[in-house]
Formats: C-alpha cells, sequence, structure tokens
C-alpha cells in the first residue's frame, strides 16, 4: 500500500477490473494466463495511482475515465518498473488491449 489517500481510487480500479476479471474467470483461459492478466492489471493499476501522485489535479477526475485515458487499442502505458522488459510489457500492452476491448464493446 502507498499513500492512505490512495486507497479509494485503489478501490474504485479494483471494482472496474472486476466485471472483467470475472469474465477471464469464466472463459477457457488456463489458470496461469489468468494469473498474469492480474498480475499486469495489478501493474497498471499502479501506474494510475503514480499519475495521481504526478498530477494530483487527476484526483478530481473519475477514476474510470483516468483508466479509459490510459489504455487504447494498441495497449497501456510504458510501466515503469518495466522499462527495460520488452517481453513483460507486451504481455502488459496485451492485457491493457483485452481490457481496452472490454470496456468499449462497440470497438470489437
Amino acid at each position: 500500500m502507498g499513500l492512505e489517500k490512495d486507497l479509494p481510487p485503489g478501490e474504485r480500479l479494483v471494482a472496474c477490473f472486476r466485471p472483467f476479471l470475472e469474465g477471464l474467470v469464466a472463459s477457457d483461459l488456463s489458470p496461469k494466463t489468468i494469473q498474469k492478466h492480474v498480475d499486469n492489471l495489478w501493474a497498471l493499476g499502479g501506474e494510475i495511482i503514480r499519475d495521481l501522485h504526478e498530477d494530483p489535479s487527476l484526483r478530481r477526475k473519475d477514476i474510470e475515465h483516468t483508466l479509459r485515458n490510459r489504455i487504447d487499442e494498441e495497449g497501456g502505458p510504458l510501466v515503469y518498473a518495466m522499462e527495460s522488459e520488452e517481453d513483460q510489457q507486451r504481455s502488459f500492452d496485451s492485457t491493457c488491449k483485452k481490457l481496452y476491448r472490454f470496456l468499449n464493446p462497440s470497438t470489437r
């Protein structure tokens, strides 16, 4: 856990991720693949919380709006801890693309 003030946006992010995760669990994906997506969502949440620290004005915005601004059909943000790990970034982007398509069903 970071700071106490990170708990509310973190909890709202988990609420945004939950339907996506439930869909993954109900799919035919292997437990290992599902765990990789969970790990990548954890990293995405961390990046969004980092954004809140770098730009405090984002705390006044809806966290779902912030989430939607960080992912798109090409993936997600460059993850701070993965900058030199191309395979990890590729996996992370795969999860972000999948989440983007889940949140934007009209783009399928």
